[in-house]
C-alpha cells in the first residue's frame, strides 16, 4: 500500500470524482483492491462501495458468488448485496436506477462511490444508458412461460426467430429470461428487440454518472496467471459447502434451472449434475472440471468487453503488487479532479 498524500483533499475541501469504477474478469482481485483503496483513502475520505454483480444480489448464494464476508462488509459500506430474493430477477435497468440513486446518495453523505464489479452488462448499461423500452407486463409474462412450461424455450425461441431474427440469433434456444423479454417487447408493441436498441435512452447523458473515464480495470498479462487463480478459487469454494448451498437452493421447490439466479457460474453446472443424479463420489470433480471451464470462458468474456473500452486506465492483476498500482491510480485520479475543477 502507499503513503498517504499530502494534497489529497478532505471532504469539506471536495472536489471529487462523482464515482470511480473498479472493473475486472472474475477472480481477478477486485474485492482486496477495491477494501485496500477504502483503508488507504480512510479518514480523509469515507469510501461506500456500489457492487456491479449480477449475482450477488441474491441472497443464499455466498459461496458461489464469492461474496464478501460478513466482515468485509462491516468494515466498508456495501450496496446492492443481498437485495433479492433468488426467485426474483434483477435487470440492468433496475441495477442503473439502483446505482444512480446510491451514487447520489453516497456523495450527499460527503462519501466517495466505488463500483466495483465484472458484470459488464451492468456497466455498460451505466455508461451508455438503457433504451427506452416498454415495462414489463406481468400477465404476458405469466403466459409466455406457462408456454413454456408446455412447450419448453427452444420453441419459443423458434418463434422469436420468426419475428425477431436479429435478436434470437444471440441468444441461446434455453435463455429463458432474454427469449421471455424480447417475445414480450414484440407482443406489447409490434416492434422486434432489435429495433429498439439505440434508438433512445431512458437516461440522459448529462444525468449518468461520468465514470467510463474514471474505470480501473484489473487485466491480467497472463491468461494462464487467471485460469489457476479460477482454478483455486473454485477449490476453496468446493471446499466451504458450495454443493451443499446449491442443494438448500433446489430444496425449498420454488426454484428452477432457467432462473437467472441459476444461471450464474458454478450454480449452473452444480444443478445440471444433481439433476442428471451424478453419483456422489464423482459430482465433485465434475463440478470443478465444468465449473472451471464455464468460469474461464466468462473471464473471457469480460476481458474482451474490457479491452473494447478506450478510456479505461488498466491495471496489470498479475503484476507484484496489483494492490498498490491501483492506489495509485485512484490518487491520480482524485489528483486530477482536483486540477480540473481548479481547487
Amino acid at each position: 500500500m502507499s503513503g498517504p498524500l499530502p494534497d489529497r483533499l478532505p471532504p469539506a475541501g471536495r472536489p471529487a470524482p462523482r464515482a470511480i469504477a473498479l472493473a475486472g474478469p472474475t477472480a481477478a482481485g477486485k474485492t482486496a483492491a477495491a477494501l485496500a483503496v477504502a483503508r488507504h483513502l480512510a479518514p480523509q475520505w469515507s469510501v461506500e462501495i456500489v457492487s456491479v454483480d449480477s449475482a450477488l444480489v441474491y441472497r443464499g448464494m455466498d459461496i458461489g458468488t464469492a461474496k464478501p464476508s460478513a466482515a468485509e462488509q462491516a468494515a466498508v459500506p456495501h450496496h446492492l448485496i443481498d437485495i433479492r430474493d433468488a426467485l426474483v430477477p434483477y435487470s440492468a435497468a433496475e441495477f442503473v436506477r439502483d446505482a444512480t440513486s446510491l451514487i447520489d446518495a453516497i456523495r450527499a453523505r460527503g462519501a466517495l462511490p466505488l463500483l466495483v464489479g465484472g458484470t459488464m452488462l451492468y456497466f455498460k448499461a451505466l455508461f451508455d444508458g438503457i433504451d427506452d423500452l416498454p415495462p414489463a407486463d406481468p400477465a404476458l409474462r405469466a403466459a409466455l412461460e406457462a408456454e413454456a412450461q408446455t412447450h419448453g424455450w427452444p420453441a419459443l425461441h423458434a418463434r422469436l426467430a420468426a419475428v425477431d431474427p436479429v435478436t434470437a440469433e444471440r441468444l441461446a434456444p434455453r435463455d429463458s429470461q432474454r427469449i421471455q423479454r424480447a417475445l414480450e417487447v414484440w407482443q406489447l408493441t409490434g416492434r422486434p428487440l432489435s429495433a429498439w436498441h439505440g434508438a433512445t435512452k431512458t437516461i440522459a447523458a448529462s444525468d449518468r454518472p461520468a465514470c467510463a473515464e474514471r474505470l480501473i480495470s484489473l487485466e491480467p498479462t497472463d491468461r494462464g496467471w487467471l485460469h489457476r487463480r479460477i482454478g483455486e478459487r473454485f477449490d476453496t469454494m468446493l471446499a466451504a459447502g458450495f454443493l451443499d448451498e446449491v442443494r438448500a437452493l433446489r430444496g425449498r421447490g420454488d426454484l428452477h434451472a432457467d432462473l437467472p439466479s441459476m444461471r450464474a457460474v458454478g450454480y449452473r453446472q452444480a444443478w445440471e449434475l444433481l439433476d442428471a443424479g451424478t453419483p456422489a463420489d464423482t459430482t465433485t470433480a465434475l463440478l470443478h472440471e465444468r465449473g472451471t471451464a464455464a468460469t474461464r470462458q466468462l473471464a473471457k468474456r469480460q476481458i474482451t468487453w474490457l479491452r473494447s473500452l478506450p478510456g479505461r486506465t488498466v491495471v496489470p492483476a498479475d503484476a507484484p503488487d496489483p494492490v498498490g498500482a491501483v492506489l495509485q491510480q485512484v490518487d491520480r485520479l482524485l489528483a486530477a479532479t482536483k486540477a480540473t475543477d481548479g481547487a
